[in-house]
């Protein structure tokens, strides 16, 4: 593995990391209410979607050990483009089902 897939691999596990930190100790109804925080996981998550889309230019095979990683693209490209459309109660979905399973991929990835 490369440099750049390194880095890249980090920066989905620290986009990750702040999603985590700026939710902690919300729960649905508090995320709804607090657009910053809703706002900031966004970007977290097109950041994560846009680096996963360079490794799979770049290294494609090694996205086979993350599960669903197209549909996290997918879902970068919602946020970044369809802002009129974003279901909040999907982007809490996200971050409290599928999140964690992303973290667990990417730190297998990053040994």
């Amino acid at each position: 593995m490369n440099d750049e897939i390194r880095k890249l691999l980090f920066d989905v596990f620290l986009a990750s990391e702040d999603i985590s930190s700026f939710t902690e100790g919300l729960d649905l109804s508090a995320y709804l209410k607090n657009k910053m925080v809703q706002k900031a996981v966004e970007r977290e998550f097109e950041i994560i979607g846009e680096a996963l889309n360079r490794i799979k230019k770049a290294e494609p095979e090694l996205l086979e050990h993350v599960s669903e990683y197209h549909r996290i693209i997918g879902f970068r490209n919602i946020l970044a483009h369809g802002y009129d459309i974003i279901d909040e109660k999907l982007v809490w979905d996200a971050i409290v089902r599928h999140l964690p399973v992303l973290v667990e991929e990417v730190k297998k990835l990053q040994q």
